[in-house]
């Protein structure tokens, strides 16, 4: 239920924020919106990896929470562009912290056979936020104001910090914070182990990152009025296939879900490129959403199997990394083909599909068997 109000905070925001920017008369920036967001999740991440491993899961969930309930009240208050800008910087340490210290937290309390149907219950929660977010976002801004939307996503982020209160820290060896804490070394940035899940994450997330920064001028272009439309049925399709994915994943190998699940995608980018109306672009949005309800949850538990036990904060922030990674270069991708010609979009989600064959090409070469991928300890 955190994670959910959590990801309903800032996921609202997007639809939104290209058209406030271009008010702004910062059109020409639509790229950093995402891309400066995943800049500082990613710089984030190997001290939030490591905070996890040290001083406990749920101080750096709330670390993270706070941090959108602190950017909601500021987004009425730095009215320029590169106020804003600069808020959508700082607003990326939110994402850097919650999601790695909660699939630490998730790892802790399941049994290892059931990663992957844990993964993906967590996903759902996480997911429902995703899908009810941006079309709660659009609502409030058409029938209320922008500001109102910003106060509105503090309070979903208060929320989420005050069920964090009640919740039980599940890492034994629990430290006092210390600044030491905060020196990093080569060694505390990338788990070598979870390497293989973090190429993956940051082939398939280039797209994202497009899709992110595109969708809200192409769906209007195609007749979608909702400008969250979109997000909420690929999400509500990722819900319905979350689930199962995980937990045959379980059962029959991460290797041959995550091939099924990057083929998938591609042909949902493909779709979204070639769609011609509002029907169309729904339609591909749910294979969308199905293609990444089977990542997502697939390539989290992968990255528990890989890493070692006691470092699963590390193994998860590496894994994480590379997915801002990709959002933020996609969103780069995407900001430098397109900023107001509506030609370029289906040619950037082609280039995305490309990108997406190249993580398809990388298991198939390096796993070409479904064989076990979970470590002995």
């Amino acid at each position: 239920m955190s994670s959910f109000l959590f990801s309903a905070s800032f996921n609202m925001l997007i639809p939104e924020l290209p058209s406030y920017l271009t008010s702004l008369g910062g059109a020409e920036y639509k790229g950093l919106i995402i891309a400066l967001f995943t800049l500082t999740a990613g710089i984030s991440r190997p001290f939030s990896g490591k905070l996890t491993d040290t001083i406990g899961r749920v101080p750096v969930m709330a670390i993270g929470s706070l941090v959108c309930f602190f950017c909601g009240f500021l987004y009425p208050v730095l009215t320029t562009v590169a106020g804003f800008l600069l808020l959508r910087l700082f607003h990326g340490f939110s994402t850097g912290f919650k999601p790695t210290a909660t699939a630490a937290y998730v790892a802790d309390l399941i049994p290892v056979k059931r990663w992957g149907e844990a993964m993906g219950i967590h996903g759902l929660f996480f997911s429902t936020g995703m899908a009810i977010g941006p079309a709660i976002g659009s609502w409030i801004t058409s029938h209320f104001s922008i500001n109102v939307l910003f106060y509105c996503s503090s309070v979903f982020a208060l929320l989420s910090i005050a069920i964090l209160m009640n919740m039980k820290e599940t890492l034994r060896d629990k430290q006092r914070f210390h600044p030491s804490h905060l020196k990093i070394n080569r060694k505390d940035i990338i788990d070598t182990r979870a390497l293989p899940a973090a190429i993956i994450t940051f082939l398939s997330y280039i797209s994202y990152g497009a899709i992110l920064t595109v969708v809200s001028d192409w769906s209007l272009h195609l007749g979608v009025t909702n400008k969250g439309l979109f997000y909420m049925v690929f999400t509500i399709a990722s819900l319905l296939i979350r689930f199962l994915a995980g937990k045959v994943s379980d059962r029959h190998g991460r290797i041959i879900v995550l091939k099924v699940s990057l083929s998938l995608l591609i042909m949902a980018l493909l779709a979204i490129g070639f769609a011609k109306s509002a029907v169309g672009l729904l339609a591909a949005s749910s294979l969308y959403g199905v293609s990444t309800g089977m990542l997502s949850p697939t390539v989290s538990a992968w990255t528990v199997d890989l890493g070692h036990p006691e470092q699963r904060g590390k193994a998860m922030a590496t894994m994480y990394i590379a997915l801002e990674a990709g959002i933020g270069l996609g969103a780069l991708l995407a900001g430098w083909l397109f900023i107001h010609d509506l030609k370029m979009i289906p040619i950037t989600l082609y280039i995305c599909a490309g990108i997406t064959s190249l993580a398809l090409i990388y298991m198939q070469i390096n796993f070409p068997k479904n064989k076990q991928t979970r470590q002995s300890y």
